[in-house]
């Protein structure tokens, strides 16, 4: 007889289970990864300040860890920059005919550029670099050029700070006086316009990579025409390019610095006028702009 045939099947009843109707409101529920309200973001993105502050201060500490000279390099690119500018426009091109301390005016407006450049060049690659980190987690993504700026904002004290030093220690030496304290609010307000324009080339970068490689082409135009190495009023005759330099932002956050640093005069209001208002508006406009793209820095 085989093992099949002694198998008894079972007669046993299994007790049907009682289904009980279960109520779940959808109107709390939201998709994976969608976009909140405006004021629903920025709350997350307050939630998400201790991170941001410590994980830029991070980054700021091991980012030269690999070179010989760590920090220092922070201060030896500006000043070596500084140096081949003044060979070159300075000594060879002539354009320092007319201005008082030429190697001050040149060191404030190389520094403020460096420190502009880099908050921008980073703020813009934020999202495209840390892609797998967009993908793998749920936060708002504006944390990343926000965290990118706060390093550059880091790293801008030891440069601002030896920008003061090699104004007070080369010939002719500037004297220190209150005004240098008025260098702060200038700084702040340039970094708000920098995340401004971080903002909106990070999202632009997330979807059309290729605007990365303009980056370069546009800062570098944009230091040329901020009367970093030369007198605007020994130069430029034309009334709107003279119009235009005036509305910059970068030659108004610069303006302010030399006259404060190396004129120890107020700087006009209508200076800081023109530098609050391209800083408040880039700013509200590139968060803006950001968050209506929140849910497509993921995809691709």
């Amino acid at each position: 007889m085989s093992a099949q045939s002694n198998v008894v099947p079972s007669t046993e009843v299994v007790p049907e289970v009682a289904v009980q109707p279960l109520s779940v409101d959808m109107r709390r529920l939201t998709r994976v990864g969608s976009r909140p309200g405006f004021l629903d973001y920025l709350v997350r993105l307050w939630d998400f300040r201790q991170f941001i502050f410590y994980d830029a201060r991070a980054r700021v500490q091991s980012g030269t860890r690999r070179d010989r000279l760590g920090s220092a390099w922070l201060l030896l690119n500006p000043i070596f920059n500084g140096l081949t500018y003044y060979l070159i426009f300075g000594l060879l091109l002539q354009t320092s005919g007319g201005i008082e301390n030429f190697l001050g005016y040149l060191v404030v407006g190389i520094f403020i550029f460096q420190f502009s450049s880099g908050a921008i060049t980073a703020g813009a690659r934020s999202i495209r670099s840390n892609k797998a980190v967009v993908q793998a987690f749920n936060f708002p993504r504006a944390a990343l050029p926000i965290g990118a700026n706060v390093r550059e904002l880091l790293a801008a004290v030891p440069l601002i700070l030896a920008m003061l030093l090699i104004v007070v220690v080369l010939p002719p030496g500037e004297k220190i006086t209150w005004l240098w304290l008025l260098v702060v609010p200038a700084v702040l307000l340039q970094a708000l316009f920098n995340l401004g324009v971080g903002l909106i080339l990070a999202r632009i970068i997330s979807r059309v990579n290729d605007v990365t490689h303009l980056i370069p082409f546009g800062l570098r135009a944009w230091m040329y025409g901020s009367a970093i190495f030369y007198t605007y009023d020994r130069f430029v005759t034309h009334p709107q390019i003279l119009a235009a330099i005036k509305l910059n932002p970068l030659f108004n956050m610069i303006d302010i610095v030399r006259d404060c640093v190396l004129y120890a005069k107020v700087p006009q209001w209508q200076s800081w006028a023109i530098l609050a208002a391209w800083a408040l508006g880039v700013f509200v406009v590139g968060l803006v702009y950001f968050w209506k793209g929140e849910e497509s820095y993921g995809r691709g």
